[in-house]
């Protein structure tokens, strides 16, 4: 099996955007500071946990999650796919690839609230 792993730093109060990755399962172990990471089921399920330095997260394959750096500096989190081909899909891409009026019927709003969404990928934030 190959796998691919990326050490990730965020600034204090930095957000990985919510996203999944379609071909591979994540692992996570937190080098530094503290993190929260929220995870994203079918039918409604999700989970919220805060991990510390040498906690050890999983993200199933297909699941949405976003990460956030829920310290007061700079921390670092080792991620590892069970795939050794990278692939993710960010919410902000998802929505910039559908019509604002099929978003608006499905989510049963207005299409100007997704006109305001980004229409560019954002990956991290702050």
């Amino acid at each position: 099996m190959t796998m691919t792993g990326v050490v990730l730093e965020m600034e204090a109060g930095a957000l990985r955007e919510l996203h999944w990755h379609p071909n591979a399962a994540e692992w996570q172990y937190i080098l530094s500071g503290r993190f929260s990471v929220t995870l994203f089921g079918s039918g409604g399920r999700w989970r919220q946990e805060t991990l510390s330095k040498g906690d050890v997260g999983y993200i199933p394959q297909g699941f949405g999650h976003s990460i956030e750096n829920a310290g007061g500096e700079k921390a670092r989190i080792l991620i590892v796919f069970n795939s050794g081909h990278y692939q993710t899909i960010n919410l902000s891409q998802w929505i910039a690839g559908n019509p604002v009026e099929v978003l608006a019927a499905n989510f049963s709003v207005e299409p100007s609230v997704f006109k305001k969404f980004p229409r560019r990928d954002v990956f991290m934030t702050k």
